[in-house]
């Protein structure tokens, strides 16, 4: 799928420890990039022609909100048609994909206890559905 004017936005719980921020973020931004390979930018090459990874060629924004928002942003996503990734509590105790997918599987939609969530899509429908979050500090 592309977008004409592409946007990313990864929200937070407001209430995670720096090292899960960074855990989270980290995950739903390689959820994004394997939905969404278009968003990938091209390969960097440095001034000698060593090559470095390609990274998302669009901004991500990181932004924070409690978690009955988080679910709130969840239902807006999906009334609107756009896939979304999740990370819930649950996987903080997991070691794998396979144990994480397990996590997520066991719980209902409206139980998932939701510390992030990934959206990327058209930048107008992306900014309704995660209004009410507020920029990471």
């Amino acid at each position: 799928m592309t977008f004409e004017q592409p946007k990313i936005v990864i929200v937070l719980r407001d209430d995670l420890l720096a090292w899960q921020e960074n855990n989270v973020t980290a995950f739903l931004s390689s959820a994004v990039a394997a939905a969404y390979p278009e968003l990938v930018g091209e390969t960097y090459r440095d001034a000698d022609g060593q090559e470095y990874l390609a990274m998302l060629g669009t901004p991500v924004m990181v932004m924070v909100a409690d978690g009955g928002r988080l679910a709130t942003f969840r239902e807006r996503a999906a009334t609107r048609g756009l896939r979304i990734g999740v990370y819930t509590a649950d996987l903080f105790a997991t070691g794998n994909d396979v144990d994480n997918r397990a996590a997520v599987a066991a719980v209902a939609t409206e139980k998932l206890d939701l510390v992030g969530i990934a959206v990327a899509g058209e930048r107008r429908v992306v900014d309704k559905v995660v209004k009410g979050a507020r920029l990471h500090p």
